[in-house]
Formats: C-alpha cells, structure tokens, sequence
C-alpha cells in the first residue's frame, strides 16, 4: 500500500509539471493573436488618384507555399493628398515653414534654418559645416545628377555636408507593383523584421512594411547611420517622405497627414494596409494614448478590426515590427 501511494504521488508531480510545461511560452516569446475576427482589405479604400491601374484580383503563392487570391496594386508612388516637401532649407534663417523634419534618438526635429546651423552641436562634431558663413546659404544638392550620388551609400568626399533634396520632377513616371492577400492569413509563427536599414524577411519579400491609403509605401527604416557617417543630411518633408530615385516618394514615419479612416470608438485612426492584409492604425488612440497590449510585430486583436497593426511612434524610423499574417511572395 505505501509502494502505491508512493507511485500515485510521484505519478500526480509529473501530471502537474507537465501542465506548467505546457503552459510556458513558445521559444519565440511571441503572443499568439487571435483571430476570431478576420477582416478582409477593402481595396475601395485605396485612392484612385494614387493608382496607375485599377485594382485587380489574381491567384500568387503566399509565404506558407498556399495559393490565394490578392489585390494587386499598382501605385504612382506620389501622394494625392497632401503636398510633397519642403525638405532642405535655403538659409540658416529659415523658419521651420523652409523645411522638413529629421528624426534622431526617436524625437522629431523641425529642419529650419537654426537646426542646420547647430548640427555641429546638435551631432558634438565640429565636421558639420553645411552653410556658407558668410551668407548663410545651406548647401544641398540642385540637381537629379547630384542627387543620384549624393543618395548613394558610398556617396563621395564632394558631397560631405550637403543637404540631399531629391525633388518629385526626378522621379517621372515611376510606378510599383505590390500583391496583398485579400483575405488575411493567420500565420503559424509570426515573421519578424530586420530593425536595420532595408531589413526585410530575406530574399523572398521585399522590405516594404505596407501601403497607406494614397499608395505611397511605408519602407524600412532609413539608413540614418550611413547618411550621418558622409555628414550628409536627407530630410523628409512633415508627412514622414523623402524621394530617391529607385523608390521614388515614400514614407520612414507616419505623421498624421495621409489620408485615415476615423473609428466609431476612441480606437486609433487606421492608415493603411500591411503586407499581410492586416490593418495599419496610428500609433496612438483618439484620446491620445499609447498602446501597450502590442506583441513582438506591434499587432493586437479586438472584435471589431480583428488582428492589425500600431505605428512605431514618428521619431522611431520604424512602423512596424514583423508580419503576423503569409504575405504574397
């Protein structure tokens, strides 16, 4: 009777440790969201302005290797509504009205005439001289040629302390194509993204993070370190955009200037679409507060917008974190 006793006892310790097991988190330490809800993309909600073709339906393949059906969305890569620029200033006594805003250590910087002239205090490095002193002309780039190297990782000696501007007129006709799943597909295990500059999911997706609305992209993170090393400045205008020549107009922070769509409650205003299809809302709610149920990719549930995604906050150069859905390869 007691070898019994014994056995029950040692055999119940293992029952119960093997339920706490069970219950520890996965080794991604990642939340699962739910998905009782699934929201599917509503693409009348893209702007035919921002369009180079109507929005069409095919079959790709997602990540998980399924086939489903995707909007396909052709964009201008140019905002209709709301103005692109200014970026640089053209003389250290410019107000903010002159310029664009930079983003460092996550706060937000009015690029005006003084901001330029204090970027040798600004950075603690005597390099930055990116005026003439003796007319406070702010030195940038005037043309497409100078913008194309100036814009370059490895940008050249001629261009150290230059303003980079790369203007709407260089970018023609520019359009890109992207493919969202038109109804959301809860993946097994979330895609994380690079925080580094371009970071993406590897070969198979681009970097892009989503579309808003006007069918301008939200890209990764800008290489600010790489910028910074050749003491040059590129500036993006108050809506969060800069141009180059390969992407043409996009965004690296969400400002509030792009078209949203207002909630019934006090939820934050949503902004766009994510490569999954998932909705992308600002980053606070309509009273202004922050958010902080969010899991590793910035995502979250609730009844009535299902699983989707909050911006970073403006200064980050980040929206979002991963991928909680496959995404069209």
């Amino acid at each position: 009777m007691v070898g019994t006793g014994r056995l029950f006892f040692f055999g119940l310790f293992i029952l119960i440790g093997l339920g706490f097991y069970s219950c520890k988190p996965k080794a991604d330490n990642t939340p699962r969201l739910k998905d009782t809800v699934t929201v599917p993309v509503k693409s009348s909600l893209f702007l035919s302005e921002g369009l180079a073709e109507p929005v069409s339906v095919v079959t790709r393949t997602l990540s998980d290797g399924t086939k489903a059906e995707c909007y396909k969305i052709v964009v201008k890569s140019i905002p209709s509504d709301h103005n692109m620029g200014p970026w640089c200033p053209e003389n250290i006594t410019d107000d903010s009205s002159a310029g664009g805003i930079w983003m460092e250590g996550g706060n937000v910087y009015d690029v005006d005439g003084a901001f330029i002239k204090n970027l040798a205090s600004f950075y603690n490095d005597n390099t930055w001289m990116m005026y003439d002193a003796n007319t406070g002309a702010i030195i940038k780039t005037g043309t497409k040629e100078e913008c194309a190297d100036a814009a370059n990782p490895n940008v050249g000696e001629e261009y150290k302390n230059f303003c980079v501007e790369c203007m709407p007129s260089y970018v023609g006709d520019i359009t890109h194509t992207y493919y969202i799943p038109v109804r959301p597909k809860v993946a097994v295990r979330p895609y994380k993204y690079s925080r580094g500059p371009g970071g993406g999911l590897g070969r198979r997706m681009p970097s892009v993070r989503g579309l808003a609305f006007n069918g301008v992209v939200f890209d990764a993170p800008a290489p600010v370190d790489r910028i910074l090393e050749a003491y040059t400045l590129a500036p993006f205008d108050d809506a969060g955009g800069h141009i180059n020549l390969a992407a043409g107009y996009h965004y690296h922070a969400a400002t509030g200037l792009s078209t949203k769509i207002y909630q019934s409650d006090t939820h934050a205003a949503m902004i766009g679409y994510a490569m999954d299809g998932y909705g992308i809302y600002e980053n606070k709610d309509a009273e202004g507060n922050s958010y902080h149920d969010l899991d590793a990719s910035r995502g979250h549930y609730d009844s009535s917008r299902g699983c989707h995604y909050h911006v970073d906050k403006a200064g980050s150069n980040n929206f979002i974190d991963g991928l909680r859905g496959e995404f069209a390869e």
